[in-house]
């Protein structure tokens, strides 16, 4: 085994330009991998320090895909436009069988695209079969991914409605969706986004003072919402307005996360997508269905995997000496 290190800065992962596709098949089949009795996480273990502040360690190692991996993240709150990015990643990956390392990534652009991944695995699983508007409460970078991971899993969506603090962010991801054939309008009632909209992605940054402002009752009984923010924007007391709670591993969460990170007592979760990812679609016909999730380590490994692979044989990434 050669004793060099493969290194895959962010733009590096951009450049090998992995498809929405490629991706939610990556994380779905990690999942049915984990069902098989094929790989191991530890749930993520979290150091907080404040209010959208701390450390989050993630590992996994997968027997199917011969790597394990160490995802470590930073989180700091920062102001509305600031340059500064909130979450920094950096990704540790070595060989399952002798353990040896073999690659460092740039873990930013990786959980773009892993969590956008894991918001279209669910929504294949449980979203209505036809949706036509999507809204989002959140207009960041993630906005943006998922986003990309919606239209290539419903190439048939008309509409996008967008809702933000920040005007500039929902402008350009408005202009984004234009580009791509939507029609889309940014709204100052998240009220009226989730009466509208067929799929809701809530993206809403911890910060100081943040109250939960979205209420589950306002959305149609037929909808999908991915709670990329891990709940913190629902108001607990109106999650029981939804029939199917998933969550990525239930052995991690139980339940959505409230502004302080702890538990909501209100609902609590009844599948993941352990479970549902070779289950037929949709799992919640008719229904309004709710997907929260803290970050898999498996689908992060599962990403990993294909990016390597793809690096390798593009010849994309420097070789570090150990």
């Amino acid at each position: 085994m050669s004793n060099d290190l493969l290194y895959l800065s962010r733009g590096d992962v951009q450049a090998l330009a992995i498809a929405p596709s490629e991706a939610r098949e990556a994380v779905l089949q990690a999942f049915r991998d984990h069902a098989a009795g094929l790989n191991q996480s530890l749930p993520k273990s979290a150091l907080g320090l404040g209010p959208g502040h701390g450390f989050q360690a993630m590992t996994a190692a997968s027997s199917a895909q011969s790597i394990a991996t160490l995802k470590w993240v930073s989180m700091a709150p920062v102001p509305p436009k600031s340059p500064v990015p909130g979450i920094n990643a950096l990704i540790c990956v070595s060989d399952y069988v002798s353990g040896a390392p073999i690659a460092v990534l740039d873990g930013d652009e990786i959980t773009l695209i892993r969590t956008a991944a894991l918001s279209a695995a669910a929504a294949s699983r449980l979203a209505p079969p036809a949706p036509r508007t999507i809204g989002f409460i959140g207009c960041g970078l993630q906005a943006q991914a998922h986003l990309a991971a919606f239209l290539d899993l419903y190439p048939a969506l008309t509409s996008a409605l967008l809702f933000s603090r920040s005007r500039a962010s929902a402008e350009s991801l408005a202009e984004a969706a234009s580009v791509r054939g939507l029609t889309a309008e940014v709204v100052d009632d998240a009220d009226l986004l989730l009466a509208q909209s067929d799929i809701v992605i809530s993206m809403v940054p911890g910060a100081p003072g943040l109250r939960p402002f979205l209420d589950a009752n306002r959305m149609k009984p037929v909808a999908f919402a991915s709670a990329v923010d891990i709940g913190r924007s629902w108001r607990p007391e109106t999650l029981p307005a939804f029939d199917v709670l998933v969550t990525d591993s239930l052995a991690q969460s139980s339940a959505p996360y409230d502004v302080d990170g702890q538990p909501v007592t209100t609902v609590r979760f009844q599948h993941d997508l352990v479970e549902l990812a070779d289950a037929s679609h949709p799992v919640a016909a008719g229904r309004r269905s709710f997907f929260c999730f803290r970050g898999f380590a498996l689908a992060d490994l599962a990403l990993v995997h294909l990016v390597v692979a793809k690096a390798r044989i593009a010849g994309i990434g420097v070789k570090l000496p150990r």
